[in-house]
């Protein structure tokens, strides 16, 4: 098994990509039992992406136009943000373009939006993201209690983790036996062992227990490589945003000092406050 940087699918999306692995895990997440005969029609966006890796599913089923989210990384704000603009690009593909300028009103599936959170950094079982909390001066707009926002969006975030939502995770065993995986995936990894190491020993731990071991043994190579670019676009992740802090912690710093400076404050006082070094320092002096 050899790493590849470039493998675009994701495991999730590989085990997920299907009517009945569909109609199993929502009958899960919404606590009801789906019929199987019950249509489902997949119509995820390949070419706009969430992340640069393909780790969702879009999908109809019973008159809903669900689109799913599996998230690995710390689970942003603005998921509604974003998801407003993807699912507009899911009905536009799904709506024929000439029926939206009829006169009589066209029908859509009504969205749903669920992600479902399998990070390393705590999170609550379940939370809601609203679009409306991005709104500025909300409260501005002086609205009545019987009077909606003109424009809402709503995620339900359910964490997936071993030990989080155990009755969704009973209902489907798909999903139980992801997030095992995945679950291992973060304990390898944490006590240090490298990324490689730490993937090939979690699909060997589910092998050995029989956790998805047919998907696994027939497809170790390509899991393997799936999850190696999921994770290394994860670092990366990590690498920027913590840059980026220290990046802007630097700058603070620089801005305190300076402002000491003004104030006639000692080198060494600055140094005590700031952490910066004398040099630093001295050459912010020189150049105020």
């Amino acid at each position: 098994m050899n790493p590849n940087k470039k493998h675009k699918d994701s495991v999730f999306f590989a085990l997920f990509n299907n009517p009945d692995a569909l109609r199993e895990l929502y009958s899960a997440i919404e606590g009801i039992n789906i019929p199987p005969d019950t249509p489902i029609g997949i119509n995820t966006l390949t070419d706009v992406l969430i992340k640069e890796q393909i780790n969702d599913v879009s999908f109809t089923i019973d008159n809903r136009l669900v689109v799913l989210i599996e998230h690995q990384s710390t689970v942003s704000e603005n998921l509604p943000l974003r998801l407003l603009e993807y699912i507009g690009r899911v009905y536009e593909k799904i709506v024929n373009y000439e029926r939206r300028f009829q006169k009589k009103l066209e029908k859509i599936p009504r969205p749903e939006f669920i992600v479902l959170y399998n990070g390393n950094e705590p999170f609550p079982e379940r939370k809601e993201l609203r679009l409306s909390d991005a709104f500025m001066n909300i409260k501005g707009l002086k609205l009545s209690e019987s009077e909606r926002l003109p424009l809402e969006l709503i995620v339900r975030v359910y964490n997936i983790n071993q030990g989080y939502n155990p009755e969704i995770l009973k209902k489907s065993e798909t999903l139980d036996s992801y997030s095992i995986l995945i679950s291992k995936i973060w304990e390898y990894r944490n006590s240090k062992i490298t990324l490689e190491e730490s993937l090939k020993l979690a699909i060997k731990y589910c092998i050995d227990k029989d956790i998805m071991k047919d998907f696994l043994r027939e497809h170790s190579s390509e899991v393997y490589n799936m999850l190696y670019g999921e994770y290394r676009l994860e670092d990366e992740i990590a690498v920027v945003k913590r840059e980026t802090w220290e990046e802007s912690r630097k700058q603070e710093k620089l801005s305190i000092a300076e402002n000491l400076l003004t104030e006639g404050s000692t080198y060494e006082f600055i140094q005590k406050i700031t952490g910066l070094d004398l040099e630093t320092i001295q050459g912010l002096s020189a150049n105020n």
